[in-house]
């Protein structure tokens, strides 16, 4: 059965819902969250709303309150589940890489079977043009990829990330260019929530004091709630106050909290810069892209690439090639040999040597000089006796000894019949 993208995903990411939902590795901490904000609320309209009911007796003013800070924290949790469920903009990884950026650098080749090869090159970055600016992007080994500009990889999902602005652990997610929005969002409503709960509070410390004509300790004293809410949401403000202070900044300028911290000291010019009105635009007023990467979709069976020769693969088909030649010239210089022994005229024999040995000394003198011998002569003949066959001087020549025992080392059985031959 064909699986589905989500389930040979190579990534470090959690899938639930059939692949519905994504979530980070660290998806686990996103639960701490849900707490820490779900039982604050919780106490405070248990110990705080509730009780205010009363006060704002006009039109019940007073369950607004309560109303309020339901409808407020259910608020915060969808954008917190909107930015930690959501694809935050992972670039696809590829099953290999780019072969049209791969190259030939013929100033540094390798010497393969006597040849000069040149070695394959691969750039490690390439510049790009980002509002007539050139940008150089990385290429990402893990993923295979040139890396689009403001991407980078997380360590912690194994992903890379358009607009890569950091992995939150309070999430469980990366922040990237399809969830900032989300995430801002959520950042600035939990702090606008610490607001809401920690005024509610001091609200009814005051009516406390009012009611019972008490001082504050007193009113301390008598909802003891209302203090711990207090301080907590006093501390949690300085925490998601100064976060969502800091992504202001980072909007107006239009930076990512990956470029401010990593390129900070390099007093680089910002090309992604557009000014503070357009800046806020681009991140709240454009759509949201659609994710790069169907999880649900089935994976298609891929044909496997032929892998690209090795050194040592080039040496061995050039060695091979090389034995092949070998044994054709040695097959061919036999041939020949067994030809010239087959004939009686010297004449013959002598034009026969003089047009095979050009051929054959372009082919591979050495195995030549294997089988003439070691003087590197051609066959003499005996030119001083002429003897027939019956001892007398005759116009038939005798075939020299030298040919008759080049000839016994191509083939034995062809040197007994000459030999036979002479010797009637």
């Amino acid at each position: 059965m064909a699986k589905r993208v989500y389930q040979v995903w190579k990534g470090s990411n959690k899938f639930f819902l059939g692949g519905r939902l994504i979530f980070g590795p660290d998806a686990r901490s996103l639960l701490v969250t849900i707490l820490l904000i779900i039982v604050p609320v919780v106490i405070f309209c248990v110990f705080v709303a509730w009780h205010l009911r009363d006060h704002f007796s006009t039109y019940n003013a007073g369950y607004a309150v309560l109303v309020a800070a339901i409808v407020f924290t259910i608020y915060v949790l969808v954008l917190l589940f909107l930015t930690s469920a959501r694809d935050p903009g992972i670039v696809p990884r590829n099953s290999h890489p780019p072969e049209e950026e791969f190259r030939y650098d013929t100033s540094t080749s390798v010497e393969v079977g006597g040849r000069q090869t040149p070695s394959l090159q691969f750039p490690r970055t390439k510049e790009v043009m980002v509002n007539g600016t050139a940008v150089r992007v990385k290429y990402c080994d893990t993923c295979m990829l040139y890396r689009p500009p403001r991407c980078s990889h997380c360590s912690i999902c194994n992903n890379c990330v358009e607009r890569f602005d950091h992995h939150c652990p309070w999430v469980g997610q990366c922040i990237g260019l399809r969830n900032y929005r989300f995430f801002f969002c959520f950042v600035s409503s939990s702090t606008l929530l610490c607001i809401y709960v920690f005024a509610m509070s001091a609200l009814y410390i005051k009516v406390l004091m009012n009611d019972h004509h008490g001082t504050v300790w007193k009113a301390m004293k008598e909802s003891p709630a209302s203090v711990i809410l207090m301080a907590y949401s006093f501390i949690s403000l300085w925490f998601v106050g100064g976060l969502t202070g800091f992504h202001l900044y980072l909007i107006s300028t239009n930076q990512t909290t990956y470029e401010n911290f990593r390129y900070r000291s390099d007093n680089r010019i910002n090309v992604y810069d557009r000014g503070c009105a357009n800046n806020f635009l681009e991140v709240f007023c454009t759509k949201v892209k659609p994710s790069r990467s169907n999880f649900r979709a089935f994976v298609q069976e891929e044909v496997q690439r032929p892998p690209m020769p090795t050194t040592r693969e080039v040496e061995s088909d050039d060695l091979g090639e090389d034995r092949r030649v070998k044994v054709e010239d040695d097959l061919e210089l036999g041939g020949d040999l067994l030809k010239i022994s087959q004939r009686h005229n010297i004449e013959d024999i002598d034009a026969d040597i003089r047009s095979r040995g050009s051929d054959v000394h372009h082919h591979n003198s050495s195995e030549v000089d294997s089988v003439l011998g070691s003087d590197r002569r051609p066959p003499t003949v005996q030119s001083e006796t002429r003897h027939s066959s019956w001892g007398r001087r005759s116009g038939s020549w005798e075939i020299a000894p030298e040919v008759l025992g080049m000839n016994a080392n191509v083939t034995e059985s062809r040197s007994y019949a000459t030999s036979r031959e002479a010797r009637k």
